[in-house]
């Protein structure tokens, strides 16, 4: 599972707006309770993320430099908080550059740092800029689920997306006015187990035409052809998101595609916010059966794939509560087994730079059962215990 659960923003500004210079940070303590399932025993478990950043410009050249350090406290052999931070370690598809790793693990404790962000950024002129290093890359254009995503997709049902992973990578972009952008992004990646090394060679149109957005990207993608289109305005009241990829993998053509909705009403003085998306992934399974062959294919270990099944839909609910209280739904469904991921969740702002967070996740659906010692899915979203969590976000 991994998609960004934010409004797109305008297309980006000449680079001469540079950012302020100076440190900032941000510290998020989790605590989760997971129910036992087949896969894992009930136990319960911490995880900690420390994150410093910098920035700052000299002249034509800036730099930006993000470091953290992740503790994941919990019982061998269990999920704990492994439930939302699995996805991280391995949802750039693998870095270049080794510059992090384990500082300990063992008896239930998992510490790793990481230089997430490490970028130089060049003015090239009034309409111009070339950045080189560790650095977030975002296509996507629909919200949850995004298959025109190449380079860190998040997890659709994960709620601590604040920050999104770098990736090593070279990109050059040009501004051809107001609404467009031209851009070349470079990437050299490690994946799988065997490290093994893949470019990523892309180039990216975007522009606007009649309140529409559109973009086009073209290149190869960890070695073989990909190419994508995306469109984004308003229909009515509603905004309408959709994106289609085609890929060459495995001596073979495929097509992913996401088309989704989403508006904000009204109700008893207060603002409901909804998102709807369906999703059919070529590189996803036609049943349960297809389910491990597609956690362990190429697409999977590549980070691109968010989900696992062939259709998949999504639901967002957000209710404002109080200003400072709102509550929110997450419904993930495989259309084909009819399986499905809840997630309720409250949100509460203790202040600007404090947030306070309870939520649970729950799967519904047939279960995994263990065959020859070995898990057998049944459903995508059948086999997910009971998870319930509380969270602290700092910033600073």
């Amino acid at each position: 599972m991994a998609a960004a659960l934010s409004l797109p923003t305008a297309l980006a500004p000449p680079p001469a707006a540079a950012q302020p210079s100076g440190f900032s940070g941000y510290y998020l303590n989790l605590w989760t309770q997971v129910g036992s399932s087949v896969l894992s025993p009930s136990s319960g478990s911490g995880f900690n993320r420390f994150r410093l950043m910098w920035t700052g410009d000299a002249g034509p050249a800036g730099l930006d430099v993000g470091y953290e350090h992740t503790l994941a406290l919990r019982e061998p052999g269990t999920l704990g908080a492994q439930f939302f931070t699995a996805a991280a370690a391995t949802g750039t598809g693998g870095d270049w550059l080794s510059l992090g790793g384990d500082i300990e693990e063992g008896g239930g404790i998992h510490w790793r740092h990481r230089i997430d962000r490490l970028s130089l950024r060049f003015d090239l002129g009034e309409n111009a800029d070339l950045v080189i290093g560790r650095q977030p890359v975002s296509w996507a254009t629909t919200l949850f689920l995004t298959p025109s995503d190449p380079f860190s997709p998040f997890d659709p049902a994960d709620p601590f997306r604040e920050y999104r992973a770098g990736v090593d990578a070279a990109r050059l972009r040009y501004y051809r006015g107001a609404f467009t952008q031209l851009e070349v992004v470079a990437r050299p990646a490690r994946v799988g187990l065997a490290g093994d090394l893949t470019m990523t060679l892309l180039g990216r149109a975007t522009s606007n035409y009649a309140g529409w957005d559109l973009g086009v990207w073209a290149g190869i993608v960890h070695d073989t052809f990909g190419a994508s289109a995306s469109v984004s305005g308003a229909v009515g009241l509603w905004a309408l998101r959709a994106e289609a990829a085609v890929r060459d993998l495995d001596d073979r053509l495929v097509v992913r595609s996401t088309v989704g909705l989403d508006r904000t009403f009204a109700i008893a003085r207060r603002d409901l916010y909804v998102v709807i998306e369906y999703q059919r992934d070529g590189l996803g399974a036609n049943s349960a059966d297809g389910l491990i062959a597609a956690a362990s294919s190429r697409a999977f270990t590549q980070g691109e794939m968010q989900v696992l099944g062939r259709d998949v839909g999504a639901l967002q609910l957000s209710y404002q509560l109080h200003p400072l209280l709102s509550g929110g739904a997450l419904l993930l469904g495989s259309l084909r087994d009819g399986s499905m991921l809840l997630g309720p969740s409250l949100s509460y702002s203790v202040s600007q730079s404090v947030g306070f967070r309870l939520g649970a996740f729950t799967g519904v659906g047939v279960g995994a059962v263990m065959e020859g010692g070995l898990p057998r899915l049944r459903s995508e979203y059948g086999s997910v215990p009971r998870f319930l969590y509380s969270s602290m976000n700092f910033f600073f």
